[in-house]
C-alpha cells in the first residue's frame, strides 16, 4: 500500500504565506502526477494546482502567480507554497499523487489522496 502524509496547514492572517508538503511512502515503482486539492465548507473539493512527472504545472485561475507547486523526486514529496493568502483559500487542502506499482511484475497506476490538512486565513 501507498501512503501520503501532509504537513504545514495552520493558521495565518491574509497576505501570509504557508508552504504545506506531502510525502509518499509504501509500495511505490515511480510517481507520475503529484498535486493539490482543496474543499473549503459547503462547497466541493476543486483543483489548486498539479504538477506531472517531467515538472510541467498547472494552476487554478483563483492562485496562479500567488501559489506554487513543486516537487522532490528523490523523497516523493511534493510541496506547495503559498503566498499572499487572502481569507478565500481557507479550505482544507488535499494532496494527491499517480502511483505506479508492480502488480504481477506490470506496471500499474493508482491514485492516493492525503488525509487533508486545514488552512484557515483571517482577515
Amino acid at each position: 500500500q501507498v501512503q501520503l502524509v501532509e504537513s504545514g496547514g495552520g493558521l495565518v492572517q491574509a497576505g501570509g504565506s504557508l508552504r504545506l508538503s506531502c510525502a509518499a511512502s509504501g509500495s511505490i515503482f515511480s510517481i507520475n502526477a503529484m498535486g493539490w486539492y482543496r474543499q473549503a465548507p459547503g462547497k466541493q473539493r476543486e483543483l489548486v494546482a498539479t504538477i506531472t512527472g517531467g515538472t510541467s504545472t498547472n494552476y487554478a485561475d483563483s492562485v496562479k502567480g500567488r501559489f506554487t507547486i513543486s516537487r522532490d523526486n528523490a523523497k516523493n514529496t511534493v510541496y506547495l507554497q503559498m503566498n499572499s493568502l487572502k481569507p478565500e483559500d481557507t479550505a482544507v487542502y488535499y494532496c494527491n499523487c499517480v502511483v505506479v506499482r508492480l502488480v504481477s511484475s506490470r506496471p500499474i497506476e493508482f491514485s492516493y489522496w492525503g488525509q487533508g490538512t486545514q488552512v484557515t486565513v483571517s482577515s
